[in-house]
């Protein structure tokens, strides 16, 4: 039922193109609203020339961020930073968005996940930007994680005595151990496990694929290729070797000191480059040890190859599609992309899609439809999240491309279609108590059409669950640590909560009612279904469900 202050707002000549134009989206997704989101009340208000207390009279002002944790029965309505959307969006930090005010407002244009990367950067500087991370959480009210995306191995060729060379299609090029500067003739590879892996007629990628050799006699120092694409190779350009697994480790001793300064700074997720086997997973987590969840970035082909056993080990999944496009023929990507979505959903894993979903937005406020289809397609595929890069680290238009990004998101998800198509692609049940449990939540919400599901969890594994039945409702996440609230920022359909202790069935349900109407997902008289494992604190016992009204 809509909204009395919505409806006669609505009723009035020209308002609902004018809220349309204000935020940015279309006449029909205004209409579908029941009543007006949180976060846009200042800007309906603003546009209209209205105090926004006439707008969502029930709405109190945001408390400071020095206020209690939720527990004892003091709530009172407030407004709070609620999503309109389930798929997530994360955000690349960088020199154009590296102040507090951009952080800030980056993260109420959309962004859920910071990432933080470093293959730029020094200690000093991530860690600055971690600080305003947390500084802006703490002023927001809202759980915010740090993605820290690892450089791993950096395969190139040295340099060239004129700085760059042009090499012809069909000509020979050598590449050797020699550090001496290379010319069009030669140039240095100072990689011999390259050399040592390829075989006659192996591909050689440069320039991330705009120059492809091919092996044709090999030597214990060096490589003869033929060029097969040629073009401009200047120096320390990239190389990509698709056709052979590599003995190299995905950790690099730069990693390793990375990992060991962030880890120290508590992020909740460590992007792993350069995966090809699931052991260069197991040695990621052993060193983690827990205090982080591992996201392996799928960009090899050889990680496909074991996909499977790599997914099994991995707490989270990146379809890298930058360098996986370079080793991949370009239509091998989308069938990958969709595999890799398809098998993290099936696990019940957090999976993210990114690379290049609105580049033209580095130079331009606008992207390109292709572009926005792109995004389109990802939400839904079913990813948990989609990620910016340059567009929010180095381009002129940062706070633009998030709001892209959360317009084009939400639209999708008002659709019929991405239902439809949601359900269709549910995977089937866990054959476990707690998977059994996580279905009957979903399927008990909807049956009494449930505002919310509330999960409690100490880790994140019941709210896992529950996200991986993609229901209709949203799910409220709660747990009574700050780590883990961040974590869930990043699972699909989450609203993530930190809240005190709990020590009773009967309060977990009376916590989660109060949460529920505290957070705006419910109101008196309304239904939540409640999910959690007892005995409490213990991870990984999701075995029990009540459903409960909001008094």
């Amino acid at each position: 039922m809509r909204d009395p202050n919505l409806e006669a707002l609505l009723a009035r000549r020209g308002t609902v193109k004018q809220i349309a134009a204000a935020l940015g989206i279309s006449t029909a997704a205004v209409s579908q609203w029941k009543r007006i989101p949180e976060d846009r009340v200042p800007d309906i208000a603003k546009a209209l020339n209205l105090p926004p207390e006439s707008l969502r009279p029930n709405l109190a002002p945001i408390p400071t961020h020095s206020e209690p944790m939720l527990g004892a029965p003091r709530m009172v309505a407030r407004p709070v930073l609620r999503r309109r959307r389930r798929t997530k969006i994360i955000a690349t930090l960088g020199p154009a968005s590296s102040s507090a005010e951009m952080i800030e407002k980056l993260h109420r244009a959309g962004a859920d996940i910071f990432r933080l990367n470093f293959s730029h950067g020094s200690h000093e500087d991530h860690a600055a930007r971690i600080a305003t991370i947390r500084a802006v959480e703490a002023k927001v009210g809202r759980p915010i994680g740090i993605l820290a995306d690892v450089q791993g191995p950096k395969l190139r060729v040295g340099r060239f005595q004129a700085g760059r060379v042009q090499l012809q299609t069909g000509q020979s090029f050598r590449l050797d151990l020699n550090p001496t500067p290379g010319d069009v003739r030669r140039v240095n590879l100072p990689h011999p496990e390259i050399i040592s892996a390829a075989e006659i007629g192996t591909s050689l990628l440069l320039d991330d694929g705009k120059l492809r050799l091919r092996v044709t006699h090999k030597r214990p120092d060096h490589l003869e290729t033929q060029v097969v694409v040629g073009g401009p190779l200047s120096d320390r350009k990239g190389v990509n070797v698709p056709d052979v697994a590599l003995p190299i480790p995905a950790l690099t001793e730069k990693d390793r000191a990375d990992l060991a300064f962030v880890l120290d700074q508590g992020v909740e997720y460590i992007g792993l480059s350069f995966v090809q086997r699931p052991e260069d997973v197991a040695e990621a987590k052993e060193i983690a040890a827990g205090r982080a969840w591992i996201m392996v970035k799928m960009e090899k082909p050889q990680a496909l190859e074991n996909l499977d056993a790599i997914m099994a080990l991995t707490d989270c999944v990146m379809v890298a599609r930058g360098d996986l496009g370079v080793e991949l023929p370009p239509e091998e990507v989308p069938l990958a992309q969709k595999r890799i979505v398809r098998t993290a959903r099936a696990l019940g894993k957090p999976v993210v899609v990114a690379t290049q979903m609105l580049e033209s937005m580095i130079t331009a406020p606008s992207p390109t439809r292709a572009e926005v289809s792109d995004v389109g397609t990802a939400v839904f595929d079913g990813a948990d999240a989609v990620m910016l890069s340059a567009e929010t680290a180095a381009g002129q238009y940062p706070y633009e491309a998030v709001n892209m990004m959360d317009r084009i998101v939400a639209r999708v998800e008002q659709d019929t279609d991405w239902r439809r198509l949601t359900d269709a692609a549910r995977p089937p049940p866990e054959h476990s108590s707690a998977g059994a449990i996580a279905t009957a939540a979903r399927q008990v919400a909807e049956t009494i059409e449930a505002e919310v599901i509330a999960t409690f969890s100490s880790t994140g594994s019941t709210t896992l669950r529950v996200a991986r039945e993609r229901p209709h409702c949203p799910i409220l996440g709660l747990t009574t640590s700050a780590g883990v609230a961040r974590r869930m920022a990043l699972i699909w359909g989450v609203h993530p909560l930190e809240v005190n202790e709990i020590h009773s069935m009967t309060e977990m349900v009376a916590r989660a009612t109060r949460a529920a109407q505290h957070e705006g997902f419910a109101k008196s008289g309304d239904e939540v279904v409640v999910t959690a494992g007892v005995p409490f604190g213990t991870p990984g016992t999701t075995n029990a469900l009540r459903v409960a009204i909001v008094k």
